[in-house]
Order: structure tokens, then sequence, then C-alpha cells
């Protein structure tokens, strides 16, 4: 299962009785939000450090964006916005989002139950400490009504090279709603996919226990995932396929200038190649990790802020092939 899971995530989204919702909160207030979950989570048994988002440049955000540390409309506005990440960046809280509080915990490869159980475990702590806005029947409250009841997400980064070449995940995903699951891109809701990867997650979070929602969840990514190994079965049973993998394999290690789209689609031929042994490379893991870092503003971050479209492309070219060699 782990050649086709990258990574899981738990997301939940809570909001505190005393303000109102984050879209007519202000500036003040916001701040004051942000400054009672740091006095909270010193009591938490996990250690945060905080990022004001008024205090970084835009690169940063981005970058914390590609580490899928923070969301899309996370990076667009700082009113009071702040992200708490634990030092081994697994667990981070964004703050004055659509909700108050979006705790989110991130686990490599297919652990839903182990993300959930953490994440649990530091919403209790915070709600010893802050008054969650909470409804009898609803559940948890909050500004999106898409959300109330548990306020939880759970979803799983996968790698459809075989579904995406096929065109087989764009039916799957117009059935996937009937099921309480979505597909999206690689950052979620807005997104496309990019390299073949894709999030899936589930919809529905009222009426239904946040156990009986992972249980979903974990159910359909195996189904998924065994159509993805017979589609593929059948995909490197041809010779133009892959000689494709053996070629993106030649290219990312002799190519001098490399843009962020070539580079994502040259490195999940080679993810396929390596998850069915045809190439004896970089792990999966290897190459997953290598993804993150050559993204734009990552790059950008590593080698200074100030970088041309080309300068870039040069850097991330030479990211890659120093990791293959």
């Amino acid at each position: 299962m782990s050649e086709a899971v990258v990574s899981t995530r738990v997301r939940l989204a809570r909001n505190l009785s005393d303000y109102p919702f984050p879209i007519r909160l202000s500036d003040d207030k916001a701040k004051e939000i942000a400054d009672k979950v740091d006095e909270a989570l010193r009591d938490c048994g996990v250690r945060f450090h905080r990022i004001d988002l008024s205090t970084v440049s835009d690169t940063i955000r981005v970058a914390l964006l590609e580490r899928h540390l923070i969301s899309p409309d996370f990076v667009r506005g700082d009113k009071g916005r702040a992200v708490f990440l634990s030092d081994d960046n697994t667990v981070s809280i964004m703050v004055n989002e659509e909700d108050h509080i979006r705790l989110q915990v991130l686990r490599d490869g297919f652990e839903p139950d182990e993300a959930y159980e953490i994440a649990d475990r530091l919403d209790n702590a915070l709600s010893r400490k802050l008054n969650y806005a909470f409804h009898e029947k609803l559940g948890y409250l909050t500004q999106c009504p898409t959300n109330l009841g548990t306020g939880m997400r759970a979803s799983v980064m996968l790698h459809l090279p075989a579904l995406d070449i096929t065109g087989a995940v764009h039916r799957i995903g117009a059935n996937l709603s009937k099921l309480g699951l979505t597909i999206r891109g690689l950052y979620g809701e807005s997104t496309k996919p990019v390299g073949a990867f894709f999030q899936l997650s589930n919809q529905v979070t009222l009426g239904i226990s946040e156990k009986a929602a992972i249980a979903n969840l974990k159910n359909i990514t195996a189904q998924l995932i065994a159509q993805e190994m017979k589609a593929r079965e059948q995909l490197l049973g041809k010779i133009e396929v892959r000689d494709k993998i053996a070629r993106a394999l030649g290219v990312l290690k002799t190519a001098l200038v490399m843009d962020h789209g070539e580079a994502m689609s040259l490195l999940s031929l080679v993810r396929l190649g390596v998850a069915s042994k045809q190439l004896s490379t970089l792990s999966t893991d290897s190459i997953d990790r290598l993804i993150v870092e050559i993204q734009p503003a990552s790059v950008m971050t590593k080698f200074g802020e100030e970088m041309t479209p080309q300068e870039r492309d040069i850097k991330r070219a030479e990211m890659i092939r120093e990791r293959f060699e």
C-alpha cells in the first residue's frame, strides 16, 4: 500500500464560543485568539514554535504551503493569523483561517488511525483550556456548514500514475461523492493534480463519527489502490511505458534546466518505476522528500528569495542531479 500512499492527514476545525467567526473578527480579537491558543499549547505535552504570518515574506508562506503545513486560503491573508508548528513539523495548528483553529496531523504513509489518535489527544488538551463552540445536535460549530459535526477531514495523498494515464481516475472521482468522499489536487480544494498526486478525503462530517469516517476512508483507499495496482500491471507490460520511465530517469540525471511541471511529471514516472521494481535508484520515500524540496518557493527559500524563474529552474535541476548521483 505504501507504493501508492504518500502521506496521511487528519484535520480538526474548532471555534471558540466567546468570539465571532473569523470572517467577522477584528484584528485585535484575532490576535487575542492566537495568544490564547499559544498559552493553551504550553501544557499539551508537545513543543510548538509560533509563526505570525504578518512577519514572514510571501515566499516563506508559499514554502509552508508546499510542505502542506498551511492551506492555500491561509496564505492569502494575515489578519491575526498565526501557525504553530511542532518541532518535527508533523503537527501544525493554523489560527484564524476559515475557523479559529485548524489542527492538523501529518504522517508519512497510510496511518489514519495513528494521525487521528494524535489529533484527538491534542484537541482534548486544548479543550481543557479553551471554550469550544459546540451544539448538542449539530456538534462542533464551524464557519462553513459543510464542516459541522465532527469538524474532521481525514485525507490520504495518493500517487495514481496508472489511473491518471488511463483516465480512469477522473471517472472514479465522479462517483466518490456518493460514497461520502472527494478527490482533489496536490494542495486540496480547488487545486489541480500535479504529477498524478491526488488527495482523497471525507466530505461528510455531520451525522457520522470520526472513527466511522476514517473507516470509510480506509475502505475506499484500499479499493482505489487495488485498481491502481491492476492498471499498473497492464501499463508496465507495454514497452512504450517502460521506455518512458527509463528516459525520465535519464533526463533527471542530466538536465541543466528543469521547470516545476516537467520535474513533477518526470519524478512521477520514476516513482512508478521504483515502486514496480523496474528501476533501482532512490526509494519512493526519497523521491517524495525531493518532490517537496523542489517546489518553487522551497527552492527560493533555500537559495535566496530574489531569484528569476530561470535561476530557480537551474537550481532545481542541480538539486535533482545531485540527488540521483
